[in-house]
C-alpha cells in the first residue's frame, strides 16, 4: 500500500434533492434504489411530505393536528420569522421537536 492510497479522501456523492456534495456517511440511501442518496435535511423534508400526504388520504384527528402545525410552519417561513434573531432561534428550535 502506498502513502497516497492511505490518505485518500472519503468518497463523496451528491444529494439527489438539493444537489449538495457530501461525504457518503451523511447520505440516506433508498432501499430498492441505492443509487439515490438524500442528505439528512432533504430526508427530513421528504418524511414530512410523506406524512402529510398519508394524512390527507386517511382523515383522522392526529392528521388534522399535523395539518394545522404545517400551516403555521408554512406561514412562519413565508413571513421570514425563522430568520429573525432570537425569535428565529426559538422557532427553529421548536421546529426540531415538531412532527
Amino acid at each position: 500500500m502506498t502513502a497516497a492510497a492511505e490518505h485518500e479522501p472519503a468518497a463523496q456523492a451528491g444529494c439527489w434533492c438539493c444537489g449538495r456534495i457530501l461525504p457518503e456517511h451523511e447520505l440516506v440511501r433508498l432501499g430498492e434504489h441505492p443509487e439515490v442518496g438524500l442528505c439528512l435535511r432533504c430526508a427530513t423534508w421528504a418524511k414530512r411530505q410523506a406524512v402529510a400526504r398519508y394524512h390527507e388520504q386517511h382523515q383522522s384527528l392526529p392528521g388534522q393536528l399535523l395539518h394545522g402545525i404545517d400551516t403555521v410552519r408554512n406561514r412562519v417561513i413565508e413571513r421570514g420569522w425563522h430568520e429573525r434573531g432570537l425569535l428565529g432561534a426559538v422557532l427553529r428550535r421548536v421546529d426540531r421537536y415538531l412532527p
